[in-house]
């Protein structure tokens, strides 16, 4: 009949080459997604230890795998973190080791110095050995933070910086602290808190007083500790990071300081991913912006 004839025209259906060929496509497709995934998964893994690296998290070592190309970049990671970490490790012990050891020298040199009979040289030597003391506490004190090596974990960023204006506040110091509400964060607390009292004491001792605040982004946390003081020469400001730099010309710890709390301060915000930057302000009054990535 007429339908048979068309039939015969046309030939076998076609719904079986359309089947195997749709088949034969996602057998395709699935194999392009796994060897996809076979490369992406560890570089995936390698930027996530990359970036804790760079905030001073521990980082355990990354399992060497995927392609050829992607395990040498493991491999290279690996290693860069096992000779980074030896290196801040032995410089550490040996900043606290230098430290401990002055200890002695300086305790001797003060019992010598009671002895001089001179009043005034007895002092001026006495306080010389005072400053060099505390110097020597301020930075065993870094280094036993630094070598502790403490974890980072989720935190309260308002309340962790409240903390530190409160402990200011109850010994009478003038600062206030205004928030964006509850902030959690992943830090180091003790030590991110130790660089936001030092720039804390900081503005106070040079500023009279000292306005943190505490403001969210996109960008990450925005921490500003704002003072009234001179402020800073223009020239000067990468200069005031330098360990035992001091623009006050006295030498006494009441006014001048050890010279410590920038360089430390800079050392934990750097460590956590961060920046520390110090700018003038048109009215007067210096203001120190600590800028954190994204937690």
């Amino acid at each position: 009949n007429a339908q048979t004839r068309i039939r015969a025209q046309l030939g076998p259906p076609a719904w079986p080459s359309m089947v195997s060929s749709l088949v034969l496509a996602l057998v395709m497709l699935a194999l392009i997604i796994f060897a996809a995934r076979r490369v992406t998964r560890p570089l995936k893994a390698l930027a996530a230890s990359a970036e804790a690296f760079g905030r001073g998290d521990a980082v355990a070592r990354l399992k060497e795998s995927g392609p050829d190309e992607a395990r040498r970049l493991i491999h290279a990671f690996n290693q860069m973190q096992e000779r980074l970490s030896r290196f801040v490790a032995d410089r550490t012990r040996m900043l606290a080791a230098i430290g401990h050891d002055l200890r002695t020298p300086i305790t001797s040199l003060k019992l010598r110095a009671e002895m001089v009979d001179d009043d005034e040289t007895r002092q001026k030597m006495l306080a010389t050995l005072d400053d060099m003391q505390h110097m020597t506490e301020a930075t065993l004190a870094f280094a036993r933070d630094d070598a502790a090596a403490e974890p980072s974990r989720p935190v309260d960023l308002a309340a962790l910086i409240e903390s530190a204006v409160d402990d200011l506040a109850g010994m009478g110091k003038p600062v206030s602290f205004a928030g964006a509400g509850k902030l959690v964060y992943s830090c180091r607390p003790t030590s991110l808190k130790r660089a936001i009292g030092n720039l804390i004491d900081n503005a106070i001792q040079y500023g009279e007083r000292a306005r943190v605040t505490l403001a969210a982004s996109a960008s990450g946390p925005l921490i500003t500790v704002e003072d009234d003081g001179p402020g800073i020469p223009a020239d000067r400001m990468d200069e005031v990071f330098k360990p035992f730099t001091r623009l006050e010309s006295s030498r006494s710890r009441e006014t001048g300081g050890t010279g410590l709390g920038l360089s430390i301060a800079r050392s934990i915000i750097l460590a956590h991913g961060g920046t520390l930057a110090l700018r003038n302000r048109d009215g007067g009054g210096l203001t120190a912006e600590i800028r954190l990535p994204p937690g």
